[in-house]
């Protein structure tokens, strides 16, 4: 990761990202940038402790990483982390989500997200999953 994004490349996604509640209990800095290549990449917190934390990670994994066999995205989600040595401590784990594709644009990506993932992502109820198998 290198130059910073101009605020407006990223900022439909990074507005989504806010709304996720995981996400949005972090109070964390989301940031953006490009790569050398021009690609995009931005970079958030998730609150382990919500209850809705791996649920989050398990939504952005299945869209951005592996929606399916047919439909795949020119996009990665992954987590990242300075040496557990150095700082220890999950505190320091952040999330990437990093574009593979020039042509693919953050607002797709915020787009694809919002059509999948729970709607509207901000309201709990909709995390609701039934228990009842």
């Amino acid at each position: 990761m290198s130059s910073e994004a101009s605020s407006s490349d990223c900022e439909t996604l990074i507005a989504f990202l806010r709304r996720v509640p995981a996400i949005a209990a972090s109070g964390g800095v989301i940031s953006s940038g490009r790569s050398e290549t021009g690609r995009w990449w931005v970079k958030f917190t998730i609150k382990l402790e919500h209850p809705l934390a791996w649920r989050t990670v398990q939504e952005l994994g299945h869209v951005l990483n592996y929606i399916s066999l047919n439909e795949r995205l020119p996009t990665v989600f992954m987590p990242v982390s300075p040496p557990p040595y150095l700082n220890g401590g999950a505190e320091f784990l952040a999330w990437v989500i990093e574009a593979k594709a020039q042509e693919f644009t953050p607002d797709l990506a915020a787009e694809l997200l919002e059509g999948r993932m729970p709607r509207p992502v901000d309201d709990l109820a909709q995390w609701a999953m039934d228990d009842t198998d």
